[in-house]
């Protein structure tokens, strides 16, 4: 039997650099844009100029940023290199929104997800919470039914299910491989693969059950 060189065996593959991701992102026509990032030293927590920013490196650089975030290799690779430092902000109800839970929630429907042999689409892990990626709900004609999700809201449709947060239009959520103040990457439990995007419905029964 030959052996398998002692290098080989524990080679592990190297982390995703913050604009190689992006440009990941981009390829697969999520629109993105830069975010702060936090600091460990000094007095703020926050690249931001904002004293006390209530969610440090975890949001838009810009106030525009919903209408500079782009697919365009060329702007993105600009903006990196100006601050390769920089969160990676997705914006939400354009291609995807986002379902984030808590981390238990999350960890639990991903399980029964994969027992049963379905497709959970991506999911990244932000600390202690688990964001899964679905099919947007695009435009729909009864404006009622729609709601924006800024940050710590949550619509009243879903309270059966405490801690959850669905990002749809006008929100946005932090993706791998930002950085989070705890100094721990933002990951991927189950990175995207150009498979579509799962139904938002099926996968709320999961968080459900």
């Amino acid at each position: 039997m030959v052996g398998v060189p002692l290098a080989r065996r524990t080679k592990k593959r190297p982390r995703p650099t913050r604009i190689g991701a992006v440009l990941e992102y981009a390829a697969l026509g999520w629109p993105v844009v830069p975010g702060a990032y936090p600091l460990r030293n000094g007095p703020r927590a926050c690249s931001c100029d904002r004293l006390g920013c209530p969610d440090p490196g975890a949001h838009p650089l810009s106030p525009a940023w919903s209408l500079q975030a782009t697919t365009d290799p060329a702007q993105l690779t600009r903006w990196w290199q100006a601050e390769p430092e920089a969160g990676v902000i997705l914006p939400t109800g354009r291609v995807f929104d986002v379902f984030d839970v808590p981390l238990a929630v999350g960890l639990s429907a991903l399980t029964r997800i994969d027992a049963a042999g379905a497709h959970p689409g991506p999911v990244a892990s932000r600390g202690d919470r688990v964001l899964f990626y679905v099919a947007t709900r695009g435009n729909p004609e009864d404006e009622d039914e729609w709601w924006s999700c800024h940050l710590d809201t949550g619509p009243a449709t879903i309270e059966d299910n405490p801690g959850l947060r669905w990002h749809c239009r006008d929100s946005y959520v932090l993706a791998p491989p930002s950085t989070m103040p705890s100094g721990q990457p933002v990951t991927w439990l189950r990175p995207p693969d150009g498979r579509p995007l799962p139904d938002p419905l099926r996968i709320l029964e999961w968080l459900a059950d």
